[in-house]
């Protein structure tokens, strides 16, 4: 990450993401239950480590799902926004809620719907399997790929930004103070 990547990294106050595509890899397996989805266990885990450093955390997705409903439950997502056909819209939404500016947003996306919030976000990520014009709107293109650690890799590199991630290392080491 470069150093001006860097600076707006450690601006960063709230993650906002995208689901299909971005915390699942597009793919939606419909069965007799309903729909599932897969998630990685070490995104979930990187959003947890966000939460517990006090960045907020937000879901803002096209389409409606229990399987995404349980998964912001499981991580105590601060908003689940479902359904959203304008997501330019639902960001400035969001941004309200969550009580954080635009400029200190993360916003990470992989379709075209997620251009509006993309250019309004303080950082705009894109992950590796995007389209190319989201890839061409983002700051940043991720190297794993949604639902493939993509997710985790934003947040690694926005907690060492912000200067708390050796911190949470020793955490996992037994090495507290």
């Amino acid at each position: 990450m470069n150093s001006s990547l860097h600076e707006a990294a450690a601006r960063i106050e709230a993650l906002v993401l995208d689901v299909d595509g971005v915390l699942t890899d597009g793919g939606i397996i419909y069965g007799p239950g309903g729909e599932w989805k897969v998630f990685d266990v070490q995104d979930g885990h990187g959003l947890a480590m966000a939460k517990k450093t006090g960045l907020k955390v937000a879901f803002l997705t096209g389409r409606t799902s229990a399987a995404v409903q349980r998964r912001a439950e499981e991580l105590k997502v601060d908003v689940l926004l479902e359904g959203i056909v304008d997501k330019g819209i639902a960001f400035r939404e969001l941004s309200e809620r969550l009580g954080v500016e635009p400029g200190k947003i993360c916003y990470v996306g992989d379709d075209l719907v997620d251009l509006p919030p993309l250019k309004e976000a303080g950082l705009a990520v894109a992950v590796r399997n995007a389209v190319p014009e989201v890839k061409a709107a983002a700051d940043w293109v991720t190297g794993r790929g949604g639902g493939h650690g993509a997710v985790r890799e934003v947040v690694e590199a926005l907690l060492k930004a912000r200067g708390v991630w050796d911190d949470l290392i020793r955490g996992f080491a037994g090495e507290d103070e």
